[in-house]
């Protein structure tokens, strides 16, 4: 077996080495946190059909196609005549042998395919899928909507599967409004199903929520996604499909083990290409070791950033010590497959204010895209409110513009620009639909890592973009893998993976949230901000902050609010208030 032949995984680790090993100004001893960005890869063999079991192993793929059926899928009927044409579509794509089933969503679920009452899964052959066609053609409209019963028989169905990714994909045109129908709440329900498989959710139509599809693909590892035009949702139900079809890693465990004494871990999350909290399971018998499970591996990259405390008692300051090794553990993969060797979380105590104030870039970026979503979110609860709300929701949108210029993404620009109008104004365009906010709700979940810089940068960079350096940043002294530089982000660490999870957020069809701005085409990245601003700065007629914070003899500024001590150049505060502290709207 060659090199060539196997699934490569990568792991980096990226991080800003030093924390204060003294009280703050105000004599406060706070835990110490240790904040460090993962960047896992997983690569395949060029051309290999990744989705295709190794002899003896069983199918690879274990499928359920949900379609809501309620009444409101009639008005307008294309948006059925859409669901069913994507369905069918994606029962065509199934490989043989693969294990699948049909659900129409009401009030209740019921098995379109294998048929009613049964709780066994059908095997995509020949004549099964055109069966499975053939059901799916007949379905009519009428009813509610309780997504938790639709999920509950999904889990159901796929409990004793052997598949190692299992898969459901969820479409929906409404909101989960008869939930108190079931016999399980939602919340119950996704209790049951986190970790028996991933869900990707869809919404058509103009009366989908989008905090309901980030809910629940937050919870089962998957990505929600939504279509401008019924036309659109074939092509990317294909893509999403094949995106599954060269899943390489079924399933990728991160192991954190804590190897000085008094470091904790306190949270594990994906941040890039959406955020989802992990949760640990247990590593084996003994030891402190912690192991997060993350599910359905195409050829992709994800950054997970891990949150560690620390105690600097009986440290030399200056002394760079590990707090933690962090491995990745592939079960039951049944390929040729090169892991990573363990990699590093370090500490250096120091007593420089500077040098504990700086933060690694890949936090810095994930704090950034969650001001911008809290940000677009107020603009829209601002909005809701319609004239007593107007000012409110204009200064909202106006940050989250600022935010996602000093981002660069052009993704969510494009997005906020089609709720701001003129260009430039940061003022709500008048005229708009709930449905329009929808698709900007999901559009500001997704995010991206940091792009290696064109040219070199400075030390302005810190905490925001790549940080020092050109991309490849100082190797800590005799560990291999440690960085300490913009976040491990080479060319290809988009988020467009292929993967399920990953499917289609590099395109998942024309107008497909994720895939091209919320459907607006996208934006030239040359417009990374409005009106050909840099970065940052504020919108024309925005409010400026009046004067600017002085600068202390050690190089730091002071938050007025929160009393944060960071680089001269930051712009908004690194501390508990987040506020604007110089070039952008408040």
């Amino acid at each position: 077996m060659t090199v060539a032949e196997e699934t490569e995984v990568t792991l980096e680790v990226g991080q800003r080495t030093e924390l204060p090993a003294l009280p703050d100004p105000a004599g406060h001893h706070r835990e110490r946190e240790m904040h460090a960005i993962l960047e896992i890869g997983v690569r395949g063999p060029s051309g290999a059909p990744h989705a295709t079991p190794a002899p003896g192993t069983g199918p690879a793929l274990a499928e359920v196609l949900i379609v809501d059926t309620s009444r409101s899928m009639l008005h307008p009927p294309a948006k059925l005549h859409a669901a069913k044409d994507a369905t069918a579509a994606a029962v065509r794509m199934l490989p043989f042998g693969t294990a699948f089933a049909v659900l129409a969503g009401r009030f209740e679920a019921t098995v379109v395919h294998p048929g009613p009452g049964r709780q066994v899964l059908a095997v995509a052959r020949p004549g099964e899928r055109e069966a499975a066609e053939r059901a799916v053609r007949l379905l009519d409209a009428d009813g509610g909507t309780a997504i938790g019963a639709w999920l509950d028989l999904a889990r159901r169905l796929l409990k004793d599967q052997p598949a190692p990714v299992k898969h459901v994909l969820l479409l929906t045109d409404g909101r989960n409004e008869h939930d108190h129908r079931s016999r399980r709440p939602l919340e119950t329900v996704l209790d049951a199903c986190a970790g028996q498989f991933v869900c990707d959710a869809w919404g058509i139509g103009d009366d989908w929520d989008a905090e309901l599809l980030l809910t629940i693909t937050r919870r089962l590892h998957g990505r929600a996604r939504a279509v401008r035009r019924e036309s659109e949702l074939t092509a990317a139900y294909e893509e999403l499909i094949a995106g599954l079809l060269g899943t390489a890693v079924p399933e990728l465990r991160i192991r954190l083990t804590p190897t000085t004494p008094g470091t904790l871990i306190r949270q594990v999350k994906q941040v890039v290409p959406n955020e989802q909290e992990l949760q640990p399971v247990p590593a084996g018998p003994g030891g402190r070791a912690a192991e997060y499970v993350t599910r359905a591996w195409g050829d992709e990259v994800r950054h997970f950033q891990v949150v560690l405390t620390a105690d600097p008692t009986g440290r030399e300051s200056g002394e760079e010590l590990q707090l933690a090794a962090v491995e990745v553990v592939v079960p039951g993969v049944g390929r040729p497959l090169r892991l990573p060797p363990p990699r590093p979380i370090l500490v250096r105590w120091t007593d420089d204010p500077l040098d504990a104030s700086r933060q690694h870039p890949g936090v810095r970026r994930h704090e950034l895209y969650q001001r911008a979503s809290a940000a677009v979110a107020q603009a829209y609860r601002a909005w809701l409110r319609g004239a007593d709300g107007r000012e409110a929701a204009d200064r909202a949108l106006t940050r989250a513009l600022a935010l996602a210029g000093e981002l660069g993404d052009a993704q969510l620009l494009g997005a906020l620009r089609l709720i701001e109008s003129p260009p430039g104004t940061g003022r709500i365009r008048p005229g708009l639909k709930d449905v329009d906010w929808q698709h900007l709700i999901l559009s500001s979940a997704l995010t991206t890592p940091p792009q290696p810089p064109s040219g070199a940068s400075s030390g302005a960079d810190v905490g925001v973009g790549m940080g020092r350096g050109s991309g490849g940043g100082p190797v800590a002294a005799g560990v291999p893998g440690s960085r300490d530089d913009g976040g491990a982000a080479r060319a290809d660490a988009g988020a467009g993976g292929t993967g399920p999870g990953a499917a289609g957020s590099g395109g998942a069809g024309p107008g497909a949230v994720g895939s091209d701005g919320a459907g607006a085409g996208g934006a030239d990245p040359a417009d990374a901000d409005p009106g050909g601003r840099s970065p940052g700065h504020a919108a024309p007629g925005s409010r400026q902050p009046a004067g600017t914070l002085p600068v202390r003899p050690d190089g730091l500024i002071e938050c007025p609010d929160c009393r944060w001590l960071g680089p001269a150049d930051a712009v908004y505060c690194g501390g508990d208030c987040g506020r604007l502290l110089r070039g952008a709207p408040a």
